[in-house]
């Protein structure tokens, strides 16, 4: 057989596996077999690694060999997940599909990921139950239209540019899950973020209550629609990448609850549209400005930092 047919034999091989029209031959089995057993290291297999296979393909190349057999495992894979999500839709374990396949159980484990983020995807997001943000969220920023957005009167007290966001989805009858907030809309972005915690209906305006008591500010907090919730959040994080600050790590767990993102705030963020800097107790003053120096340049930004932060600027 010349070599250019190879793939294409392969091909044709699997897919005849695939929709159970006829088994595989000995020598194609035995490639499979040997491919997943011993080359797993993503290079092209040479023959003293793979004895087994290599000296039955004499007159092919070890390239076309690779290619053909990556090929054959990956229609293979595929089909191993279509039967997997078939057992399991049929309420097996586990460990009854690997039997059920005749694989071990660390081959479907993969599967059984595979299978729950797919229904995980196809699932309806929980619904959302109460979103709430500190009052005065609005003082220093400029927002586009949406007057239904709720808000003290902001202009009275500019404030320090922290935003605390609450959001809770259904998690089950009485019981919700809940993710919090830290936003600086001024400069830093998602300066924190916490949960999802699951709990009960009945402590939900405790924890609302702490959350908010954090803020210094005897007003209850506002109760607000998803959607300023998520303009304010994501909008955020999205000035504060452009300025150089990635988010909070524990934001990624909580962003589920925000819902995805492919939009452009209708907030200018920064303190009347200028990154306006507040130094925290537990951020690195020098690197900040360092980093706001070279995103817009010196004197294009504004800042308070702790006494004693500025010596060797």
């Amino acid at each position: 057989m010349r070599e250019g047919h190879l793939p294409t034999r392969a091909a044709e091989t699997a897919i005849e596996y695939v929709h159970g029209r006829r088994r595989l031959d000995s020598s194609w089995a035995e490639v499979t077999l040997a491919a997943r057993a011993r080359c797993r290291s993503g290079s092209p297999p040479s023959a003293d690694r793979c004895p087994r296979v290599a000296p039955s393909l004499p007159d092919r190349s070890l390239a076309v060999w690779y290619a053909s057999r990556m090929a054959l495992e990956k229609l293979l894979d595929d089909d191993l997940l279509a039967r997997a999500r078939e057992l399991r839709a049929d309420g097996r374990s586990p460990k009854e599909i690997a039997r059920n396949l005749g694989v071990r159980p660390s081959t479907v484990a993969p599967l059984m990921r595979e299978i729950a983020r797919e229904a995980a995807a196809g699932e309806p997001e929980p619904a959302v139950t109460g979103c709430w943000v500190s009052p005065r969220w609005s003082a220093g920023l400029t927002v586009a239209g949406h007057e239904e957005w709720p808000d003290l009167n902001a202009a009275d007290n500019p404030g320090s540019g922290l935003v605390g966001v609450v959001v809770a989805r259904r998690h089950r009858p009485r019981r919700v899950s809940v993710c919090g907030y830290l936003v600086d809309v001024y400069c830093l972005g998602v300066k924190n973020a916490l949960g999802p915690d699951v709990m009960n209906d009945r402590d939900l305006p405790a924890f609302l209550r702490m959350f908010f008591s954090a803020f210094g500010d005897a007003t209850a907090p506002i109760e607000a629609p998803l959607d300023l919730a998520r303009h304010l959040v994501w909008g955020a994080l999205d000035y504060a990448r452009e300025l150089g600050f990635p988010p909070h790590p524990d934001f990624q767990p909580t962003s589920g609850h925000l819902g995805t993102w492919q939009e452009t705030s209708d907030i200018t963020f920064g303190r009347d549209g200028v990154p306006f800097y507040v130094g925290g107790p537990y951020d690195n003053a020098v690197a900040v400005t360092r980093t706001l120096t070279r995103s817009v340049g010196d004197g294009n930004f504004h800042f308070i930092a702790p006494v004693g932060t500025a010596v060797g600027w």
